[in-house]
């Protein structure tokens, strides 16, 4: 895989200066790169560590001199991240699938395989299972009877999708994703512990230790176009209703989307986040690594939540927040700035109950 400096730039609709017929190969950090890579250096903090290296082109920022940079080529580009999707997605290699379908692979009569799919050694793909064009399944990936995978798919190493799972175009897993698992549901055959604590927030009252009883999961999973989810992580089937994510939406390694749950379209949920079940989550939604969501509330379209946050109650739209409940970002500012105070006001309390104590006693 290779291409000119001119070809890279034209894909990305940027300008390239210099001599733009450069062969390149890969994209490397400037300090890392040779004659035939491409430099990131799309800042001068970045620009700084050409001079480690050996590129002859490099990305760079508008209004750069490329040429006292000891650069033979350049491409310009305004908005650098936007740049590195496009420049990544040109020059990534894959994972090397071999095309077809492995000897090994276990695929049931029943189910339909479009065209060019490829299947990788020891897949096994279920009863009346349908895989659309283009997909490439990896080893040791199961598909469920009843599931639909739409074109253009890529699933990695050990992806399970359950039965009767619905995804659209375009879907990316990575190794060891799970879509479809049960849902996370039990019940005891009188009111329990818990949900005594619950409603009067604390109080267990003489609930007696019961057995917990499985409900189990009827529903299944929805997933839109366009939709990734990263390493491990782990979406569960609906109890009744299936469980949905919205198209364009991407989930970090270790995220898990409980049972019910309704997440929009365009959202990012980093990793380690956790989404209880019967959430209903708006579109463009921004939940930052280790987001809490507990059961049963609503976050609205556009909300972004800070890392580690604990979201206990509805969010309305367009909210930034953060913090352990979830408030205002601006609030949880505030409340830090104060807490990291609490220790300097506990000595002048206890400065002022001495000289106090001191005071000769009034009339």
């Amino acid at each position: 895989m290779q291409f000119t400096v001119q070809q890279i730039a034209d894909a990305l609709g940027a300008v390239a200066e210099g001599q733009t017929s450069l062969t390149i190969l890969r994209a490397a950090e400037p300090g890392d790169a040779g004659p035939t890579d491409l430099a990131m250096a799309m800042s001068p903090k970045y620009a700084e560590a050409l001079a480690n290296g050996a590129a002859r082109a490099a990305v760079l920022w508008d209004g750069a001199d490329w040429q006292a940079l000891g650069l033979e080529a350049a491409i310009f580009v305004q908005r650098p991240r936007m740049a590195m999707a496009g420049i990544t997605s040109m020059l990534d290699r894959g994972q090397g699938i071999a095309p077809g379908i492995h000897p090994s692979a276990v695929i049931d009569e029943t189910a339909e395989i479009g065209e060019d799919v490829s299947v990788g050694p020891l897949a096994v793909i279920g009863a009346r299972a349908k895989i659309g064009k283009g997909s490439v399944i990896g080893a040791h990936c199961v598909i469920g009877m009843d599931a639909a995978l739409g074109e253009g798919a890529l699933l990695r190493e050990m992806v399970s999708i359950g039965a009767r799972a619905q995804i659209g175009d375009r879907f990316i897993a990575q190794p060891g994703a799970r879509i479809g698992g049960d849902g996370f549901s039990y019940v005891t055959p009188e009111v329990s512990g818990a949900e005594n604590a619950r409603k009067t927030l604390g109080d267990q009252g003489d609930a007696k230790a019961q057995s917990w009883l499985r409900i189990h999961s009827l529903g299944a999973v929805e997933i839109g176009d366009d939709v990734e989810v990263g390493s491990n992580c782990t979406v569960d089937n609906g109890t009744i209703r299936n469980t949905v994510i919205g198209s364009g939406s991407k989930l970090d390694n270790l995220v898990h989307v409980g049972h019910n749950t309704r997440v929009g379209q365009d959202c990012l949920l980093c990793g380690q986040t956790g989404v209880s079940g019967s959430v209903e989550i708006g579109n463009n939604v921004v939940l930052g690594g280790q987001t809490g969501v507990a059961d049963n509330i609503f976050i609205g379209d556009g909300v972004i939540s800070g890392g580690g946050t604990k979201i206990l109650s509805n969010v309305p739209a367009g909210r930034v927040i953060m913090g352990y409940p979830g408030v205002k970002m601006e609030s949880h500012t505030e409340i830090y700035k104060a807490q990291r105070r609490l220790p300097r006001l506990a000595r002048d309390v206890e400065a002022l109950k001495k000289a106090v104590s001191k005071l000769p006693p009034s009339d």
